[in-house]
C-alpha cells in the first residue's frame, strides 16, 4: 500500500486539476438547441450590437460582453434560471459564461462554435 507521503500530493494535484474545469458546460450546437426548449430558458448573445442586428437566435437577449456595463446588466438577470449564452465563435462567450458562473449564476451553458457553427436559421 503507498504511503499517505506519497499520496497527498497527489491527491492536491488532483484537486488543483479539478479546479480548473469550468464551472458552465459547453454544448455542441445540437446540445444547446435542444436544451433552449425547456421552459424559462434565457437565451444571452454577448456580441456587440451591431453583430446582433445582423442575425440572431429567435428569442435572445443582446448583452454585449465588451461593453463596460456588461456586470451591471447581467446582474438584474434571474440567476436561478438556465442562462445559455453565445457569440461568433464560441471564445467571447466562454469569457462571458465564467464572468456568470462567478457572479452566482447557478445553470450556465456555452455554445461551442458560436452562430458560426450554428445549423439553424438566424433572425434580425
Amino acid at each position: 500500500m503507498p504511503s499517505l507521503t506519497l499520496l497527498l500530493p497527489l491527491l492536491a494535484m488532483l484537486n488543483f486539476f479539478q479546479g480548473a474545469t469550468p464551472a458552465y458546460k459547453n454544448l455542441t450546437p445540437a446540445q444547446f438547441s435542444a436544451a433552449l426548449r425547456q421552459p424559462g430558458a434565457v437565451l444571452l448573445d454577448v456580441r456587440r450590437p451591431d453583430e446582433f442586428a445582423g442575425g440572431h437566435l429567435p428569442g435572445a437577449v443582446n448583452i454585449d460582453v465588451t461593453a463596460p456595463d456588461f456586470a451591471q446588466r447581467v446582474a438584474a438577470l434571474d440567476k436561478t434560471k438556465p442562462t445559455y449564452v453565445y457569440c461568433r465563435s464560441g471564445a467571447r462567450s466562454a469569457n462571458a459564461a465564467g464572468q456568470l458562473t462567478k457572479s452566482g449564476f447557478a445553470h450556465v451553458s456555452n455554445l461551442l462554435g458560436g452562430v458560426l457553427d450554428w445549423p439553424e436559421k438566424l433572425v434580425r
